[in-house]
């Protein structure tokens, strides 16, 4: 060879020389990447969904920010003051204070409005306006900015103002069509209006107004200017009159200055939501509490004016949405971590698969000179030029998929797994190799022997787990960033792997000699096949398979766990899969029948509600007393699993009425009969049973009695139906028919309102991830399990068909001999994840994920449990596909020659 010849590149050569497992690596890095990138930037994407919609759906009047100020100084000439509230002068400090609003917090134009209004309501004096309790209604008016554009002229025309001079007595304004219809206002109705030093003020109705979009912030952030209410004077008895709104021509704001109305200018703001994220939580307080008491309402009161205040309830609103994302990170870390661990372990393996194939070639290198610093670059190079590219493919879709998100934790997440993927296979073979050797090593999983640096290592994960677990157990998974917790389920299958792999010889020694003395050889074969796998080859896919059956049989239970608790607190809510309530008066006669037959309804009981008192000294009633049918009610509440019990318990004995009661209820009654004092009269009842909650009164306590025999027992009010597959419209259309003034209430529908939350549904959508990508990782971890051994299974194969095996008899073989170490697995990932669920649950608040930030809604106390199906599917599928495999190995194996198998010094 001349002597600047130089051979062909390595990594060119070795990627040539195995190109179909080049292609794998590079598919196993790209799909890793691609969950790695894509993981980070969906949970932003549910927290930025999360919080615009909380902001969103929020009480406009609790999201807006308001920038207020008083009239002008009495000290001004009234020119100035009157030119002080004037549109051009609000319409510059408008401008001024939106520059000034600090990041994050962007005002929505289209929502925001500016002007003067009255900060106390005026007295009506026209005796023409509706009077409840003979009080005078009072209005509040406004001179709000883009009225125009808000609103619909329905009747007259919008309030028109000249150069209002500060002593005008007379004024045009416009009211909604709500408020002219409550207050019998309509266009040329004139208002009189109290509280200026110089006579009222005459407020002309020139047009009657349709918000277009009423529940947006320019109509609610003041609820009043859109719909007029009934107020309480707060005496006794209470005394109620209408407040409602008038709303004003932006010139006519002077003509407001002076009376004891207390004017003052207002700048309000409605946050735009489009541009948020869910990592600007803190950003957002904390330019909130900047504006309400820091450097911010500096900066403002320099636009406004020195006495300018500013004030919002964004603050409470993005506070609750933080506290229910703590509440929901800690359990979605926990799957996230387990897709990690899974991912993670498969890596390695296949850094190990690729290292066991290579291993006559890494021990010949070694045995001619080379270096362990030189062989490991060379495979650090030719893992890298796989999978850098392969990262880069899987973080691109990744970013693509979801939009929005940041870039950098992506990049970091898909980083961290080209790097393992790099070094996986030059660590394996430096430690494997860092000693020269002429020939390799038995280490049979049944002969091996623990050393002592494996033991240091178990007992050091054994701890880990057994302190992640308590800390758990002790405080619950509250804290966010807590990775020794989210780590529990992970390191409990961790453990029993280790556990699993110490035990695994035992059975295949005491299994090898009663299969010893049979007549057939496939028995004995396959269990010494099992016991002769190499120890570090068969420990690998142990680990993987128990992590990702663990992961997964959590991740199900979780999720099984959320939806029987959303299933609890739907019951809670309605009581029965149907409730028909009336306002207090009486079911219309017939309603029962109707709801009956409409299709789905098995049960239906009407019940009435009434108060009772304990003591016929104390004051009216506040004790529930609840008239039932007994066999239908007891019917009903058994079938929806609410407080059932037997008809029998409510029956009238010797002018004594057996009862059920809720646990305090019965506390104080007692177990003897006791007068209770009703609507009706006294009554005698007897407690013959408790149940903590009933479908007539979910929350709270009660007191059911037979209603036949309750003295001038109420009318039924409530009427509650059962049964599968309901259907809302046809129910509503049935009491609909019935008579007007019934609410109907489907637990159905109560039930999808559940999973509405954007955090909800992503945390449910990680869940769903981590058992797909569990059950995933373990199909790819058994097949590079079995790929590893494949060789040596498809040499011994072919020897024993030379010797007369038939092809029967080789399936068989190959299916035995995966079956010892795939039920292990199976039945120890299935043990792993039921006691990880049951270590765990304890620490596990599924009332957080399940109903966390809905309103109305009460906990169910749920308590995590393991579930069936999500143990025993993954392991099922496993040992399917492990027998599958082995067939299919035997199959292809059968169609080649046994020639092409064996080969003169192969050692297979």
């Amino acid at each position: 060879m001349p002597r600047n010849a130089q051979g062909a590149p390595w990594v060119r050569t070795r990627l040539r020389a195995a190109p179909g497992s080049t292609v794998a690596f590079g598919v196993l890095v790209l799909v890793t990447a691609f969950l790695a990138a894509l993981l980070p930037r969906a949970v932003e994407a549910y927290e930025t969904d999360g919080l615009r919609e909380a902001v969103a759906m929020a009480a406009p009047e609790s999201t807006v920010l308001e920038l207020k100020t008083p009239q002008p100084g009495l000290e001004r000439p009234d020119r100035a003051r009157a030119d002080a509230v004037r549109p051009e002068a609000l319409a510059a400090v408008d401008a001024q204070a939106r520059a000034l609003l600090p990041a994050p917090l962007r005002a929505d134009p289209a929502e925001s409005a500016y002007g003067v209004r009255t900060g106390e309501s005026l007295e009506a004096l026209d005796a023409s306006l509706p009077r409840p309790d003979g009080v005078p209604p009072r209005f509040t008016l406004a001179t709000q900015s883009g009225l125009a554009g808000h609103a619909t002229v329905r009747e007259g025309r919008l309030p028109a103002a000249g150069r209002e001079s500060l002593g005008a007595r007379e004024v045009e304004g416009a009211v909604t069509t709500e408020t002219a219809r409550a207050l019998r206002l309509r266009s040329g109705s004139s208002l009189t209006l109290a509280g200026f030093p110089d006579g009222p003020l005459t407020v002309r109705i020139t047009g009657i107004l349709q918000p277009r979009h009423p529940q947006r912030s320019y109509w609610s952030a003041e609820p009043v200017l859109r719909t007029p209410a009934l107020a309480s004077l707060g005496s006794r008895p209470p005394q109620f009159y209408w407040e409602a709104g008038v709303l004003l021509a932006p010139g006519a704001a002077p003509a407001l200055l002076g009376g004891t109305g207390e004017p003052e200018k207002y700048w309000r703001y409605a946050p735009a939501t489009g541009r948020l994220t869910g990592a600007d939580t803190a950003a957002l307080v904390a330019a909130v509490a900047s504006l309400e008491n820091g450097p911010g309402l500096v900066r403002m009161r320099g636009a406004a004016g020195p006495l300018a205040q500013v004030s919002t309830g964004l603050e409470q609103v993005v506070g609750s949405f933080t506290r229910t994302r703590d509440a929901i990170a800690p359990v979605v870390a926990v799957a996230v971590f387990g897709i990690a661990a899974v991912a993670s372990v498969v890596l390695v393996m296949s850094g190990g698969l690729a290292a066991a194939r290579r291993d006559s070639e890494l021990a010949l290198l070694r045995a001619r000179g080379g270096s362990l610093r030189g062989i490991a670059g060379r495979l650090l190079a030719e893992c890298a030029t796989t999978a850098l590219p392969a990262a880069a493919c899987g973080l691109l879709p990744a970013v693509l998929v979801v939009d929005g998100g940041r870039l950098l934790p992506a990049v970091l997440w898909a980083g961290a797994v080209a790097l393992l993927a790099c070094v996986a296979l030059p660590v394996r073979a430096a430690v494997a190799h860092r000693r020269p050797r002429v020939h390799r090593e038995r280490d049979d999983l049944a002969r091996t022997r623990p050393g002592g640096r494996r033991t240091v290592v178990e007992v050091t994960v054994l701890v880990l787990a057994a302190g992640s677990v308590l800390t758990l157990r002790r405080r619950g998974a509250g804290e966010p960033g807590d990775l020794l917790v989210s780590a529990a389920p992970v390191l409990v299958g961790l453990v029993a792997a280790l556990v699993l792999v110490r035990l695994y010889p035992l059975p295949l020694r005491w299994a090898a000699g009663p299969a010893g003395r049979l007549r057939g050889v496939v028995g004995f074969l396959s269990l010494a096949r099992a016991g002769r796998s190499p120890a570090a080859v068969a420990v690998l896919p142990l680990l993987a398979l128990l992590t990702a059956l663990a992961t997964a049989a959590f991740g199900g239970s979780v999720l099984t766990g959320v939806s029987v608790a959303r299933d609890r607190a739907a019951l809670l809510k309605t009581g029965a899969d149907a409730a028909v309530l009336t306002d207090g008066t009486a079911l219309p006669a017939g309603l029962a029948r109707a709801v009956g037959e409409v299709a789905g309804v098995r049960e239906v009981t009407a019940v009435g509600i009434g108060y009772a008192s304990e003591r016929a000294s104390d004051e009216p009633g506040s004790l529930p007393v609840v008239g039932v049918e007994p066999d239908s009610y007891a019917g009903l509440a058994r079938h929806v699993g609410l407080g059932g019990f037997a008809a029998e318990a409510l029956r009238s004995r010797g002018g004594v009425l057996d009862a059920v009661a809720s646990p305090s209820v019965a506390e104080r009654l007692g177990k003897s009969p006791r007068r209770i004092v009703t609507d009706g009269g006294p009554v005698t009842v007897r407690v013959v049973a408790v149940r903590p909650r009933t479908p007539a009164v979910p929350e709270g306590e009660f007191l059911l009695v037979d209603a036949a025999g309750l003295k001038g027992s109420p009318a039924p009010s409530v009427l509650l139906a059962a049964g599968a597959g309901l259907d809302g419209k046809a129910l509503r259309a049935a009491v609909g028919d019935a008579g007007p003034g019934l609410a109907v209430t489907v637990r159905s529908e109560e039930r999808a309102a559940l999973s509405d939350s954007p955090l909800q549904e992503g945390a449910e959508r990680i869940y769903a991830w981590a058992v797909a990508a569990g059950a995933g990782y373990a199909v790819l971890a058994l097949v590079l399990g079995l790929l590893r051994s494949a060789p040596e299974r498809a040499a011994l194969l072919a020897r024993l068909r030379t010797l007369g095996m038939t092809t029967r008899q080789g399936r068989r073989l190959l299916g035995l001999e995966a079956l010892p170490q795939t039920l292990l697995a199976a039945g120890g990932g299935a043990a792993a994840g039921w006691a990880t669920v049951g270590l765990l649950s304890p620490g596990i608040d599924l009332d957080r994920l399940a109903v966390a930030g809905v309103s109305g809604v009460t906990a169910p106390d749920a308590v995590l449990r393991a579930d069936v199906w999500s143990l025993a599917l993954p392991a099922a599928g496993a040992v399917l596909l492990a027998g599958a495999v082995a067939v299919a190995q035997a199959w292809w194996a059968g169609r080649r020659t046994p020639i092409t198998h064996l080969r003169a010094g192969d050692m297979r």
